[in-house]
């Protein structure tokens, strides 16, 4: 079972990343596909994103799963909130029965360089360039899981993510804590990021 890591945040919140070595039917025997998926890898990733909704939490309806306009899944009657992540062959999710969740995997790349300006606020961007050169990209990896996890959490669309989702200064850890927040149209709302990195993966969820 290549379950890749899988952590109890409490006994109502529960996140999991899923290394993706099945074939379609092995998930289309567990859960049903939402749509229609022309690309395989794609498909594979919406499926095993599903797939781990009920292995976190059992009596997860995933049949009851709707998309907002905003593109997010939920459950009408919100019995949980989830958020699911999907980079190459991995897929992640958390599952909350009490809190709104955010979770983003990401594998680290040198890209970041050439378009963190668009996603950063100029003081992010001086913490990153405090930084020592190696480890920039590092920092640029989390704080990149950061705002898409934090975008997740939002979970309503048309955010700036440089000056809606901010956050602050932290020391890197392979396991660590962001002080967070999150500005929109009045509305502020404190938030701490978790993060975890795993060789060239980045893991990053907020619940609260």
């Amino acid at each position: 079972m290549p379950l890749f890591y899988q952590k109890n945040i409490s006994p109502t919140t529960k996140l999991a990343i899923w290394e993706i070595e099945e074939q379609e039917t092995f998930f289309l025997s567990k859960v049903p596909l939402h749509r229609e998926i022309t690309h395989p890898n794609k498909r594979l990733q919406h499926l095993a994103g599903r797939y781990l909704l009920p292995f976190l939490f059992k009596d997860f309806p995933t049949k009851e799963i709707e998309i907002a306009d905003t593109r997010k899944p939920f459950l009408p009657n919100e019995q949980y909130h989830f958020s699911i992540s999907h980079c190459n062959k991995f897929a992640a999710a958390i599952v909350s029965s009490d809190c709104r969740v955010g979770v983003d995997v990401e594998f680290t790349t040198p890209r970041l360089h050439k378009i963190k300006h668009k996603f950063l606020h100029p003081d992010e961007l001086r913490f990153v360039n405090s930084q020592l050169p190696g480890k920039q990209i590092d920092v640029l990896s989390i704080l990149w899981s950061a705002k898409e996890a934090m975008y997740k959490w939002y979970g309503e669309g048309l955010v700036d993510f440089s000056e809606m989702m901010r956050t602050f200064p932290f020391e890197l850890q392979r396991d660590g804590i962001i002080d967070a927040a999150f500005m929109k149209n009045g509305f502020h709302q404190k938030l701490l990021l978790n993060y975890r990195r795993m060789e060239e993966l980045t893991l990053v969820w907020v619940g609260s």
